[in-house]
């Protein structure tokens, strides 16, 4: 028999198992293209054909070298990190926006972001600083 804090378990489980399956893929394409990139004719050619797009003067020359590998485990973690931040944010293009909290400076209270929108006018966020 099954006690309420194994079956909370259990779910959780089969909750992180769900969710690498669902990015595993994505993952592995991200990896094999870092592997690739290890290869330094494949990482001149990328680069250089990236660094004639931005040809902006201001940028400084492109320089490749078989000294950085790119496919390393500390890179493999920050896409698998990045992955899963990607899947759980809240915000999705071509959706409508959350409608999250926040609080009125003036006023000191808390509201839901479109609460604030008057009619059919675009509401606009300045995300500005106090410092």
């Amino acid at each position: 028999m099954m006690h309420d804090s194994d079956g909370v378990q259990m779910a959780r489980t089969l909750k992180h198992a769900a969710l690498c399956l669902m990015l595993l893929p994505r993952f592995l394409l991200a990896a094999l293209m870092l592997w690739l990139l290890d290869f330094l004719w494949i990482r001149k050619k990328v680069l250089l054909k990236m660094g004639e797009r931005q040809g902006s003067p201001d940028d400084p020359p492109v320089c490749v070298s078989d000294t950085n590998k790119m496919f390393t485990l500390e890179s493999l973690r920050a896409v698998w990190y990045g992955q899963k931040l990607d899947f759980f944010k809240s915000a999705h293009l071509g959706h409508t926006a959350p409608n999250t909290e926040v609080v009125l400076v003036q006023e000191r209270r808390r509201v839901r972001i479109l609460d604030c929108m008057k009619g059919k006018r675009p509401l606009i966020l300045n995300f500005g600083s106090c410092s």
